[in-house]
């Protein structure tokens, strides 16, 4: 990736509007909140764990590779593997200085990710410069009326070959109404059993959508995981891979914890929530979904 400028004062960027103004302004105390937001409970494991297997599904072997919107870098170890070349792209100051001592206590043996500071909706960099570009937690969807172009400008950084991993989040939630009903105990019994088993169980009985906490109005967009893949796919992309984040029991951090403290259990959750986040009629109700794609090669596409 050519030379981009390395943590620049943030008064030599160039002024973003709403909403993006607001995380500029990220202060200490909501950064150093962003990076623990994933860790502490059962479920905050839980949704760790299932962004990093699909991260570690989808990473490329070499080249250089762009976290955007990468906050403190939580997930810049699984972003390419140790052959590439780490970016973290985030707009605010604070963010970006948390990047280094984030680094450090991942416990990772990498080279320390390059540190840019900037706008996602104008990245400093050339297009198609990137093995693989990771858009995950709400970048997206707090981009709010500039979703579309922050969207369009990450896709356009992923060289020939290359992989883009989104993160959208189309709807408030949904969980597995067989799991809600049977105490915390029992359903950390029931996951010891291989998956197969369980499975025709939570068909059986369906799924609950969760209601709206709040109102999004134009602070955040929501975009469905077709949408993200009608767009792929119109831009030359082939979607390899979309799973919707724990739909069957991420909204319930009591049965999830009891699940958390026997290893064979948590083994088969995780393993039960992907197949079930693959099946398409789980992305429209999801809190959220993942998406990867490829752009194809020069030297594969048909003309």
């Amino acid at each position: 990736m050519p030379t981009a400028r390395r943590v620049p004062p943030a008064s030599r960027i160039e002024p973003p509007g709403p909403p993006s103004d607001r995380f500029r302004r990220t202060d200490r105390y909501r950064a150093e909140r962003e990076w623990k937001r994933y860790e502490g409970t059962g479920q905050r494991d839980l949704y760790r764990e299932l962004r990093e297997r699909f991260l570690r599904r989808h990473a490329v072997d070499h080249g250089w590779v762009l976290d955007v919107g990468s906050g403190p870098g939580r997930f810049l170890p699984f972003v390419g593997t140790n052959e590439c070349r780490r970016v973290a792209l985030d707009i605010s100051p604070e963010m970006i200085r948390l990047v280094s001592p984030a680094w450090l206590a991942s416990g990772s043996a990498d080279p320390m990710p390059e540190r840019v500071l900037g706008d996602a909706c104008r990245p400093p960099f050339p297009l198609r410069s990137c093995a693989e570009v990771v858009v995950l937690g709400n970048t997206i969807g707090f981009a709010g009326r500039d979703a579309d172009e922050l969207l369009r400008e990450a896709v356009g950084l992923v060289g020939d070959g290359g992989v883009f991993v989104a993160e959208v989040a189309p709807a408030p939630g949904e969980r597995s109404q067989y799991f809600s009903r049977l105490p915390a105990s029992s359903v950390a019994r029931l996951l010891r059993s291989p998956v197969r088993a369980v499975l025709p169980r939570l068909d059986r009985e369906g799924f609950r959508a969760e209601p709206a906490r709040h109102a999004t109005g134009d602070s955040f967009r929501r975009l469905s995981a077709l949408d993200v893949r009608e767009r792929l796919d119109a831009a030359g992309f082939i979607v390899a891979d979309t799973v919707a984040v724990a739909p069957a029991l991420g909204p319930d951090p009591e049965r999830i914890q009891a699940v958390r403290s026997d290893p064979k259990a948590w083994s088969h959750l995780l393993e039960l929530e992907e197949q079930v986040g693959r099946r398409p009629e789980r992305w429209p109700h999801a809190a959220a979904v993942l998406v990867a794609a490829r752009r194809p090669a020069s030297d594969r596409m048909v003309k």
